[in-house]
């Protein structure tokens, strides 16, 4: 039974490193609500294990071990979650009725506002965009474990052996395994949030009023020619801003203006917003929409129906 005395100093040593801790489960686990709840496991395997730290790394890196082997037990015999595009299938035909699929583990966004006040800081140094989150799903664990360690995280090779119980011949291997599989043909991740151009600040802007007053023309006007949409559970994706804006048109519940609002936010430090539904005299959560721009253009979107998304961006359950 640990004292008063013991909890505080623990909660002094590691608290600082909790929104860090949060982002880097997310990119082992691709599941906001994985993180949380494995980051959970974290603090308890680390508070019970504190009073035999002995000082011989930092105690951020003895978090990071406990983090990430964590993460990999969390990831055994399960599989990978993907985005739709990721399933190696063609662009799906808008006109067909969408029919999820609950059984499949799909990846998620990390709402920035989930890594609290330091999210920042956290985002700023380790944040990752949602299509090189994805891309790591494809990964086997430990390579991801490598990769992150290495190339996000800025751990040495012997610090990441450490770290994961191998030598630093293996974590070289593996650190190679893992670029070469990554490639240089993986989708660019998009702007941050904080660096948007005035021009895509616009753009994004009328993304937004073009869902709240029900104008599909302005939709497809925003999006880049070739733009794509994916929207898990749903297990089709969609190619080009045309066939985007019959899928809009012909599958969204909304059916006038004032059907939607959008609440701006940011989710992987891309923006984002939450788009609510008309129920009566309310609004509720329907979407969250995170949106890629690459050269000022809207190149993808994102489209998330878990709830728990809007809690998680601090978003309010409810619009009226």
């Amino acid at each position: 039974m640990t004292t008063r005395a013991e909890d505080t100093t623990f909660d002094a040593a590691t608290s600082e490193f909790r929104a860090e801790l949060l982002a880097h489960c997310y990119h082992m686990l691709g599941s906001a609500s994985d993180a949380e709840d494995v980051l959970q496991e974290v603090y308890l395997r680390a508070w019970q294990a504190f009073h035999r730290f002995e000082g011989r790394s930092s105690v951020r890196t003895w978090l990071y071990r406990i983090a990430t082997n964590t993460c990999l037990t969390a990831l055994e015999g399960r599989a990978r979650r993907p985005l739709p595009a990721g399933l190696g299938t063609d662009a799906s035909d808008p006109r067909e009725p969408v029919v999820a699929d609950e059984e499949r583990l799909w990846l998620q966004p990390l709402p920035d506002a989930a890594l609290g006040d330091p999210a920042d800081a956290a985002t700023r140094r380790e944040s990752i965009g949602l299509a090189m989150v994805a891309a790591m799903q494809d990964l086997p664990a430990s390579q991801r474990a490598v990769l992150i360690l290495r190339d996000v995280l800025a751990f040495s090779a012997a610090e990441t052996a450490e770290m994961l119980d191998i030598t630093v011949a293996s974590a070289n291997s593996a650190l190679a395994r893992a670029r070469k599989t990554m490639g240089d043909g993986t989708t660019r991740d998009g702007r941050r949030a904080v660096e948007l151009t005035d021009r895509e600040r616009s753009v994004f802007a009328e993304f937004c009023r073009a869902f709240e007053d029900h104008d599909i023309d302005g939709v497809v006007k925003v999006l880049a020619a070739d733009a794509v949409w994916e929207m898990p559970p749903f297990p089709g994706w969609y190619q080009g801003n045309t066939e985007i804006g019959v899928l809009t048109a012909t599958q969204c519940p909304a059916a006038a203006a004032g059907d939607i609002k959008m609440v701006p936010t940011t989710c992987n430090g891309q923006p984002a917003a939450g788009m609510y539904m008309r129920d009566g005299e309310v609004w509720r959560p329907f979407q969250m929409d995170v949106v890629t721009f690459v050269d000022g253009e809207i190149v993808h979107v994102g489209a998330f129906f878990e709830r728990s998304l809007f809690d998680l961006a601090g978003l309010p359950a409810v619009l009226r």
